[in-house]
C-alpha cells in the first residue's frame, strides 16, 4: 500500500512537472509573459520572477509583465529582482493591480526598476522605510547604515530608469505613500491603466532599454499567458507558511513525546 502511494505521487509529482515546462515558444517575439507577484516578498518569489524572465528571453517574449500587489518584504530578496529586472534582455514592465492594490515598501523599488511602472486607478506605492523584523524602527548606527545603504539603492534605481529620485527617496526617508495620479504628477510610474489589455495597448511600439540594448515592445492584441508555479514552487510557499510550520512543529513535537 505504502508503495503504491509513493508510486502515486512521484508519477503526478512528474505530470505536473512536464505540465508546467510545456509552453508557447514566441519567436516572432510578439508573446507577452505575466508574473503574478500577490504577497510577500521573500526568496521563493524572487526565484519565481528570475526565472520568468529567463523563461520569456527563450521564448522570444516581446514583454514581461510582472503583476504587483505587496505589503513589502525582505530587503535581500528585493535586490535579487531588481537585479533579475535590470539585466532582463526582455522589456519588463509592473503593473500594480488589481484596483486596491499596492506597491508598498519592497514593492516600491521593484516598480522603481521596471522599464514601465503602470498602475491601476485605486492602487498605491510608497512606505518603503527599512524596518526589523518584528515591524519595530531601526535605531543606532546599524539602522543608520541601513536606511543609508536603502536609500542609495532606490535612488540609483530612479537614475537608472530615469525616475523622480527625490520622490522615491522620500518613500524610505519620510516612508510616504502616492496614489496612481500622484506617482504619475511626480515621475514615479510611466502609465495608469485601468485593465492589462489597456496597458498592452498603450506600450505598445514603445522602445526599452534593456541589458541587451534597445527593443521596441509589440505588445498591443498579443496572447498575454501567466507563468505557472512549479510543483516545487508551489509545495515550498505552502510549507513557508507560518500557520504550517507551526502545524509542523507541534507534529514534531508530538512524535518526540
Amino acid at each position: 500500500m505504502l508503495r503504491a502511494i509513493m508510486i502515486f505521487v512521484v508519477t503526478a509529482g512528474a505530470c505536473v512537472l512536464m505540465w508546467q515546462s510545456l509552453g508557447h515558444v514566441y519567436g516572432d517575439g510578439s508573446g507577452v509573459l505575466v508574473i503574478a507577484v500577490d504577497g510577500v516578498i521573500e526568496p521563493l518569489t524572487a526565484d519565481h520572477v528570475a526565472r520568468g524572465i529567463d523563461q520569456a528571453e527563450k521564448d522570444g517574449a516581446s514583454l514581461v509583465v510582472i503583476r504587483l500587489d505587496t505589503p513589502g518584504g525582505v530587503l535581500e530578496s528585493t535586490r535579487d529582482i531588481v537585479r533579475s529586472i535590470l539585466e532582463s534582455q526582455t522589456p519588463v514592465a509592473v503593473y500594480v493591480s488589481p484596483a486596491g492594490a499596492r506597491a508598498a515598501s519592497a514593492g516600491a523599488f521593484v516598480a522603481a526598476a521596471a522599464n514601465f511602472a503602470v498602475m491601476t486607478p485605486g492602487s498605491t506605492i510608497g512606505a518603503a522605510s527599512p524596518v526589523a523584523s518584528d515591524g519595530s524602527d531601526l535605531t543606532g548606527t546599524a539602522g543608520r547604515k541601513i536606511s543609508e545603504d536603502t536609500q542609495a539603492f532606490i535612488r540609483s534605481i530612479a537614475q537608472a530608469r530615469g525616475r523622480n529620485h527625490e520622490a522615491l527617496e522620500d518613500t524610505v526617508t519620510r516612508a510616504a505613500s502616492y496614489s496612481a495620479q500622484e506617482a504619475l504628477d511626480l515621475g514615479i510610474i510611466d502609465l495608469i491603466a485601468a485593465d492589462m489589455p489597456t496597458m498592452l495597448d498603450r506600450l505598445d511600439g514603445l522602445t526599452a532599454e534593456t541589458s541587451a540594448g534597445e527593443s521596441v515592445v509589440s505588445s498591443a492584441g498579443v496572447e498575454a499567458r501567466e507563468l505557472s508555479r512549479t510543483f516545487m514552487e508551489y509545495t515550498l510557499g505552502i510549507l513557508a507558511r507560518p500557520n504550517v510550520v507551526l502545524l509542523l512543529f507541534i507534529i514534531g513535537g508530538l512524535c518526540l513525546v
